[in-house]
């Protein structure tokens, strides 16, 4: 078969992460490609084609008919890559190498430093990423060898195991209930400043099951980042909701206990289905499947 005309697959793969980035920029941050190089193969790309791919503008890129339909296809030949790859590391018998996580920003910043640190006691053949974020990483393009989520991933060719519900807790600084009062029953926190998300509807459906019918517009403060609302219940700001365990362990704050019914947030560990047979995946998926179903007093399903 002549390939002479065929496309260099490292310009299909940076047409690929600049697609699904939807910038230059954004793609260089995520990837081992600088914005000029990342330009270079996508240039080279078009040009072996004869087809333009993409506009590219302030706001971003912005696929051309022709960019649409190649990523559909490149899209499959990166995950086939993928697989190739995966299906090769699943041979490797060594409890040696790097293993990538991904969890929320929260759960990264609190909970993973002292099972990680345990673990890195017991293996140190094995290195650990983390990646903090709370959007959905790809596990089939090795974005992450195993994500730990508080819902259920619904990627397929994965192996999934609900570890753990940690029940949420409401806490306050002791400055804050000293100046405003601390809150004895659901209503009271109607009276209150309190810390919330800006887009997610979490907190606003629980304070829902308390009785509490309240919009964004009620928190004194929003931000969807968990770390940083955390951050302002310990500064003082007012009161907010955490998982008991982080909560509990922090003495810059107090548990307040209103009787309101207060929800549990599942943990689920997932990996892709042919990483799970390698050694060091595996034992990292399992330390991390006991350690946090101990943080929540359970034993996690086998």
């Amino acid at each position: 078969m002549n390939t002479s005309n065929s496309p260099d697959w490292s310009h299909i793969e940076a047409f690929v992460t600049v697609a699904e980035a939807g910038s230059l920029s954004a793609a260089a941050r995520g990837s081992a490609m600088s914005q000029p190089t990342l330009s270079r193969h996508i240039a080279a790309l078009e040009e072996g084609l004869g087809q333009r791919l993409m506009h590219r503008g302030r706001e971003g890129i912005r696929l051309t008919p022709a960019g649409l339909k190649l990523l559909a296809e490149a899209q499959n030949m990166a995950d086939a890559a993928a697989r190739i790859s995966m299906l090769a590391e699943g041979r490797s018998q060594a409890l040696t190498g790097t293993v990538r996580l991904t969890a929320s920003c929260v759960v990264a910043a609190y909970l993973l430093p002292g099972i990680l640190a345990e673990l890195r006691r017991e293996e140190p053949g094995i290195a650990v990423e983390v990646v903090a974020s709370d959007e959905t990483e790809n596990l089939l393009r090795r974005e992450a060898d195993i994500a730990v989520r508080m819902y259920r991933p619904t990627q397929p060719d994965v192996i999934t195991r609900k570890v753990a519900d940690f029940p949420i807790g409401v806490f306050a600084a002791p400055d804050y209930l000293a100046r405003r009062g601390t809150p004895a029953a659901p209503e009271d926190l109607m009276a209150h400043d309190v810390i919330g998300y800006d887009r997610s509807t979490l907190v606003i459906d629980g304070l829902a099951a308390a009785g509490l019918k309240v919009d964004r517009d009620f928190f004194a403060f929003r931000s969807d980042d968990q770390v940083v609302c955390w951050q302002m219940v310990v500064a003082g700001f007012g009161i907010g909701f955490m998982n008991r365990n982080i909560g509990r362990a922090e003495p810059r704050v107090t548990e307040i206990h209103t009787g309101a019914p207060l929800p549990s947030v599942p943990a689920w560990l997932t990996a892709h289905s042919e990483l799970r047979t390698q050694p060091r995946v595996r034992r990292v998926f399992d330390w991390l499947s006991d350690k946090l179903a101990g943080l929540s007093g359970g034993h996690p399903a086998r």
